[in-house]
């Protein structure tokens, strides 16, 4: 059974560090590229970052670039975004996903989800 489980999150203060874990189990993880999301009340799912399955490139949205970093430990079947200087329009629930999606983070070229984890970032 293929599964994906998020962890990691939680209220942090701005300017603040978090590290999101995903850990897949029932696949090994980088057959597929590994892809971050997020989504705040009322707003559309965004891909934050992607890893891809082929020769390990990443993609981040302009929103995150420089602050966010994605990994892949092969060895632990995990993948993490290392996020810091959190700003309070990081809030959001994060879900990792995998799919055979190139550095790509359109939802629709993934095909499976973790369950999310929340980030808030207030004072």
């Amino acid at each position: 059974q293929v599964q994906l489980v998020e962890s990691g999150g939680g209220l942090v203060q701005p300017g603040g560090s978090l590290r999101l874990s995903c850990a897949a189990s029932g696949f090994t993880l980088d057959s597929y590229a590994i892809g971050w999301f997020r989504q705040a009340p009322g707003k559309e799912r965004e891909g934050v970052s992607c890893i891809s399955s082929s020769d390990g490139s990443t993609y981040y949205a302009d929103s995150v670039k420089g602050r966010f970093t994605i990994s892949r430990d092969n060895a632990k079947n995990t993948v993490y975004l290392q996020m810091n200087s959190l700003k309070p329009e990081d809030t959001a629930v994060y879900y990792c996903a995998a799919g055979e999606a190139g550095t790509s983070v359109e939802p629709s070229e993934y095909d499976y989800w973790g369950q999310g984890t929340q980030v808030t970032v207030s004072s």
